[in-house]
């Protein structure tokens, strides 16, 4: 049975200082660092086929130092876009060499919420300018975006058919994939996975660094998460 496993990337550098990030690139701060080992511990000894990360190096950066830590022995190589300068002059050229290697791509269909407006801004100011429940609906609701961004549904309209159209195939396939992306975009996947209703979604909270494992059920199609 194939497994799915889904990843939040460890805190950001902006998570720590309490700022909207969305489509900012920030690195990760130590903690997040820590929180990617922690979580490659974590699946170290489930074989990964393949490796899904949003285009933001935060998503990266974790990936990466969560798979330091797997027992394969095998190194994530990205994947450059075929047609492309990169993605020619970045081809192995030895068999032997290929298979002790784990296929990386990068998909901006994956990236957090874009969050518009609010990028760069202190939560807490907000809060003092607009009050806490506005802010509340900025960040955690289904349907209301930030101004200028995106809403949580806006957000599932690119992640959800990317998932289903790259990522389910490979499951299908019998191959395990490890998805690092962002609370948001995750969230939007964990939505249909577990057939969650925008209520349930908007009160689901992903923490940094902890991963979501599920089964892939090919009689059913199925994804059955792991307790």
């Amino acid at each position: 049975m194939a497994k799915l496993i889904m990843m939040r990337h460890g805190e950001s550098e902006w998570n720590r200082n309490n700022i909207f990030t969305g489509w900012v690139d920030i690195p990760l701060s130590p903690k997040g660092i820590e929180e990617s080992f922690v979580g490659g511990e974590r699946i170290k000894d489930i074989p990964v086929d393949i490796i899904f990360m949003s285009s933001l190096m935060r998503s990266q950066m974790t990936a990466m130092l969560a798979m330091s830590r797997h027992n394969s022995g095998k190194i994530p190589v990205i994947q450059h876009p075929r047609g492309t300068l990169l993605g020619h002059w970045s081809k192995i050229n030895s068999a032997a060499t290929e298979e002790q290697v784990i296929p990386s791509l990068i998909a901006w269909e994956l990236n957090e919420r874009m969050y518009g407006d609010l990028q760069g801004l202190n939560k807490q100011h907000l809060i003092d300018q607009y009050g806490a429940e506005q802010v509340k609906f900025w960040r955690r609701s289904y349907d209301i975006a930030p101004p200028g961004g995106e809403s949580l549904a806006m957000t599932a309209t690119r992640t959800i058919p990317y998932f289903q159209n790259h990522i389910v195939p490979h499951l299908e396939s019998g191959r395990n994939v490890f998805v690092s992306a962002h609370g948001n975009s995750l969230r939007s996947i964990v939505m249909v996975l577990e057939n969650l209703n925008p209520q349930q979604i908007v009160n689901l909270e992903l923490a940094t660094g902890e991963p979501l494992i599920y089964n892939f059920d090919s009689s059913s199609g199925q994804c059955i998460k792991e307790n």
